[in-house]
């Protein structure tokens, strides 16, 4: 780390650790594996600094062995949101004037815990609860949540030095106040890093939160409070709270001192959120901020000039990683004529020599997805494939839920670009392929601006520089994560700010400064050295 304003240490991306069999890191990842997959945790509502146990519990299991209970969380009453609101109003009172560089030694002590002694846990948690393998695990529960920690706190100073220019007359500064009430964020079971981000950057800017974590990732969720815990978040500043959506929502956007909304999670949710807080605008004290990132329908694009062997491991990892759930996952690629035979061949070998399985054995590269409703949504998918006359399924097709929720990673190809999965977010490990006429490169482009109300990733594969210049301007619109010969995945804090427009959300860009800008209110202040005593100017004579 190099030295930045006032001495606050400069970000750099931790390093991803390789588990390779034999490693120091891969024992005490399984080590922590088989500590915690054998033993049941009780996770509370965490209120004020205090474990709040409310009594009424639900299970946590493993997708890949949902039989086996990890462990159980409590269900919040509406007192409990009432509280939570009002000890982080409470708690705002000394944690908005806490002097920037003490709140960012905070989280940097989170990064610095989740980087040494948590990462073990903090990783295995989210392999336990979200069927991550270790690598997924890695780069996004340690690296990604570590880079988002350090990086903030960087973008933060930077964003403090951004002043206006002062005369010899007058000084001027911004104060970047924290927004007056408190915050709300609703993070999805996908990220780890997600989930500990959307409260903690809101925090770092001053701000006081109420935080539901998905039902899915409430295991993770107790480690990144813990994290938060030990690093010296105050009482009050970030409360955690779990149960029935629509309680703690119109709880929470029913108080006239809510002021943003942090969000990541599906469109259709997103919009009911910002219409509810619409309609109830005329209550509240300040205009609330609301950023969201929400769904995709993300593509891969290949021109007749791309490396056919490229394009297939593309495809491979875009789709297939972390059984196609992350936000920015391929579900939809267009290939040309002349390189699909090629590239056929090249991805039917890679998934042939896919493994699948629990997450603890790390030979593994696909596991579980998420829950029961993912599952059958998918499995419905599959088999409307399997008997349409315009789909063809090459590769997977087949689930099984007796044990886990396991999907074979399944290529459809189809003759119709607009079939259903074509259109459709999915968010598993389905990818459907549209093959077309070498020569109709730019009519094809047209057809990906056009078939989906997404716009969170997509990719462009040619050798050629006129075809990927003509499709990042045809594609302009479709996908707020343009990449040029790579897959559609793996945005790194500071690198690729990530977000997409559209249905696909707010394109605030986590992972920049600009995100952060969105949770602070500048108020200018100038001072006048001489004040003047006269209200006449020269002109009056």
């Amino acid at each position: 780390m190099g030295k930045g304003f006032f001495n606050v240490p400069i970000a750099v991306n931790e390093p991803v650790k390789s588990y390779a069999p034999g490693s120091p890191e891969r024992k005490a990842v399984s080590e922590a594996y088989k500590s915690m997959f054998n033993s049941k945790v009780e996770v509370p509502l965490y209120i004020n600094g205090k474990d709040v146990k409310t009594g009424n519990t639900r299970t946590m299991s493993p997708p890949h062995d949902h039989q086996h209970i990890v462990g159980e969380y409590h269900i919040a009453e509406q007192k409990h949101i009432d509280e939570a609101i009002a000890t982080a109003l409470e708690a705002r009172k000394s944690w908005s004037q806490m002097p920037w560089e003490h709140r960012a030694g905070i989280f940097l002590k989170a990064a610095e815990l989740i980087a040494g002694p948590y990462r073990a846990k903090i990783n295995a948690a989210t392999m336990i609860a979200q069927s991550k393998t270790i690598h997924q695990a890695e780069i996004d529960a340690a690296c990604e949540l570590i880079d988002f920690l350090r990086f903030n706190v960087q973008f933060m100073t930077d964003i403090y030095m951004e002043q206006p220019e002062s005369t010899s007359d007058a000084w001027n500064r911004v104060e970047y106040r924290p927004l007056e009430g408190f915050t709300y964020a609703v993070t999805p079971f996908n990220f780890t890093a997600i989930a500990g981000n959307l409260p903690a950057c809101m925090a770092l800017m001053g701000n006081v939160v109420v935080w539901k974590p998905s039902d899915s990732q409430v295991y993770s969720a107790k480690v990144i409070m813990d994290v938060f815990k030990e690093a010296g978040v105050p009482d009050g500043v970030i409360n955690v709270v779990f149960g029935d959506p629509e309680m703690i929502t119109n709880t929470v956007l029913a108080s006239p001192d809510f002021s943003g909304l942090h969000f990541t999670g599906s469109t259709h949710v997103f919009k009911e959120l910002w219409k509810q807080i619409g309609n109830n605008i005329h209550n509240y004290k300040t205009y609330p901020r609301i950023v969201g990132e929400t769904g995709g329908k993300d593509f891969i694009v290949a021109h007749k000039t791309a490396n056919a062997k490229q394009v297939a491991t593309a495809i491979a990892r875009g789709a297939f990683e972390f059984q196609g759930q992350k936000c920015s996952a391929a579900s939809r690629a267009y290939i040309p004529k002349g390189i699909w035979g090629d590239v056929k061949d090249y991805l039917l070998e890679d998934l042939k020599s896919f493994k699948m399985g629990s997450p603890e054995d790390m030979s593994n590269f696909i596991t579980a997805v998420i829950h029961e409703g993912s599952f059958d949504k998918l499995a419905k998918y599959i088999d409307g494939a399997k008997a349409d006359s315009n789909a063809e399924i090459i590769a997977g097709g087949n689930y099984d839920k007796s044990k886990g929720y396991f999907v074979e990673p399944t290529v459809i190809v189809t003759t119709d670009p607009k079939y259903t999965t074509m259109c459709t977010e999915l968010f598993g490990p389905v990818i459907t392929i549209y093959v077309y006429e070498d020569d109709k490169f730019s009519e094809t482009l047209k057809v990906v601006d056009g078939t989906s109300e997404y716009a969170l990733t997509g990719a462009i594969l040619a050798t050629d520089r006129y075809a990927i210049d003509e499709a990042a301007k045809a594609l302009q619109n479709s996908a707020g994560n343009f990449y040029i010969n790579d897959k559609p995945t793996g945005a790194v804090v500071g690198q690729q700010p990530f977000g997409g427009a559209r249905a696909s959300g707010t394109n605030d860009k986590a992972g920049s400064a600009q995100n952060l800008l969105r949770w602070v209110s500048p108020r200018l202040i100038k001072e006048t050295f001489v004040t003047p005593t006269d209200y006449r100017y020269p002109f009056l004579g």
